[in-house]
C-alpha cells in the first residue's frame, strides 16, 4: 500500500525529464501498420484537482482524434514531491466511436476504491530502476523499467540526444510491449510498439510554457 503524504506533494512540476508547465501544448502523428494516423494533443491546464487521497495534482488534458473526430479524451492527474519524483495520480478517460462515448474503462483515482498512485519519471533517473506508474487491480497496471540515458530519436519536430528511454509493460496485457523516449526539458517525444506492431507516436510541436518549437 502506498501512503503519500499531502504536504509533500506540489502541483508545480519541473521533473527535468518531464516538465508540466501549464499552458504547455505537445503535437503528437500516431500512426500504425494498416496506414492509419491519429493526431494527439497533449495539453498543461492550469487548474487543479485535489484526489481523494489529498493530493493537490496537476489536470493535464489529453484528446486523440482521427480524421477529425475525438476517439479518447482523457484528463490526467500528475503531481511531484519533494524529491523531485513525477507521480500518476489517476485519469478520467472515455473512448468514442462515431461521436458517441463508449467507453470510460482504464479511469482511476488513487484514493478510490483501493487504486494507488504510482511514479511516472523519478527524480534522479538511473539504468536498471522499475517502478510501478498505477495500480487499480485489474483496470490500470502499468510497470516501466528504465533501460538507457542515452539514445538518440528522430522525430518530426528534430533531432534529439542523450534520451531516456524505457520499456513498459502490463500484467493485464502480457503481450503488450511499448518503448518510450524522454528528452530533457521536453518530455515524450516518441513512443514505439514493439510487441510486433508498427505504432509509432512522434512529436511534431511543442508550444507554450514559456516556449515554442515546431518542426
Amino acid at each position: 500500500m502506498v501512503k503519500l503524504d499531502p504536504r509533500e506533494f506540489s502541483s508545480d512540476i519541473d521533473n527535468r525529464y518531464w516538465p508540466m508547465r501549464p499552458s504547455t501544448r505537445w503535437i503528437y502523428r500516431e500512426t500504425d501498420g494498416q496506414g492509419g494516423e491519429q493526431r494527439v494533443v497533449v495539453i498543461v491546464e492550469r487548474r487543479t484537482k485535489r484526489v481523494a487521497n489529498g493530493v493537490e495534482a496537476r489536470v493535464v488534458h489529453d484528446v486523440v482524434t482521427e480524421r477529425g473526430r475525438a476517439a479518447e479524451i482523457t484528463d490526467d492527474y500528475y503531481a511531484q514531491d519533494v524529491e523531485g519524483n513525477v507521480w500518476y495520480l489517476g485519469e478520467a478517460t472515455a473512448t468514442y466511436q462515431h461521436g458517441r462515448r463508449v467507453s470510460t474503462e482504464g479511469s482511476f483515482e488513487a484514493g478510490v476504491d483501493g487504486a494507488q498512485a504510482g511514479i511516472v519519471m523519478p527524480a534522479h533517473p538511473r539504468v536498471g530502476m522499475r517502478y510501478r506508474q498505477e495500480r487499480y487491480e485489474g483496470h490500470a497496471e502499468d510497470r516501466a523499467k528504465i533501460v538507457s540515458l542515452d539514445e538518440r530519436v528522430r522525430v518530426p519536430l528534430r533531432r534529439f540526444r542523450h534520451t531516456l528511454m524505457t520499456l513498459e509493460t502490463s500484467p493485464l496485457e502480457p503481450d503488450v510491449l511499448e518503448a518510450k523516449f524522454y528528452a530533457r526539458g521536453v518530455g515524450v517525444v516518441l513512443a514505439l510498439d514493439l510487441s510486433g506492431g508498427a505504432d509509432r507516436e512522434r512529436l511534431v510541436r511543442v508550444t507554450g510554457g514559456g516556449r515554442t518549437t515546431r518542426g
